[in-house]
């Protein structure tokens, strides 16, 4: 059984990565106190929240200041809980705070139908942050930034290369484009 949380008030929160590109990666984090969070994530997942965080952001007014990269790096050591499968937003205007609900990837069981209510696998991890639009904003930002600071890609086909190029399905196996 995973481990579950709730951090209404985040103190921290950013997404990073560890590794080179091509084999980065991805991760939330979130503090609370001594409470520190991480999850593994797709990279797909990162530009997802970024973009739907960004959405949020647009209705609402302008945070004030923006975390600065410095104070958006990953807390060593990176140790992450579970990985992310299930990802919600949501804004709580009583609380001014950006809610992101998170549940444990799972692999599903076709044969155990027990569970066909639609409540949460007791099984799977799940967490609830509350983030500050200062905090989201700051998120967005590092994730876009993450995201787009993958591998080159390719001219002709614009498929990422690895550092010794890639065989381009555009040259039919001639003379492979390199960086």
């Amino acid at each position: 059984m995973s481990r579950s949380f709730e951090l209404s008030e985040v103190d921290w929160a950013t997404v990073g990565t560890v590794g080179e590109p091509g084999q980065r990666t991805f991760y939330l984090q979130a503090r609370q106190g001594d409470q520190l969070i991480t999850l593994k994530m797709e990279k797909q997942q990162v530009a997802a929240l970024s973009q739907f965080l960004a959405e949020i952001l647009s209705d609402l007014a302008v945070p004030d200041d923006v975390p600065s990269d410095e104070t958006l790096e990953l807390i060593e050591p990176v140790l992450a809980e579970w990985a992310v499968g299930g990802l919600q937003l949501a804004y709580d205007s009583g609380a001014d705070r950006i809610v992101i609900l998170v549940e444990e990837i799972g692999v599903v069981d076709e044969e155990d139908d027990e569970n066909d209510a639609g409540l949460p696998d007791p099984d799977r991890g799940a967490g609830r942050l509350g983030l500050t639009r200062t905090q989201a904003s700051g998120v967005v930002r590092r994730g876009w930034e993450l995201v787009n600071a993958g591998r080159a890609r390719c001219s002709l086909c614009g498929h990422p290369m690895d550092p010794e190029g890639h065989s381009c399905p555009r040259t039919n196996g001639h003379s492979p484009p390199t960086p």
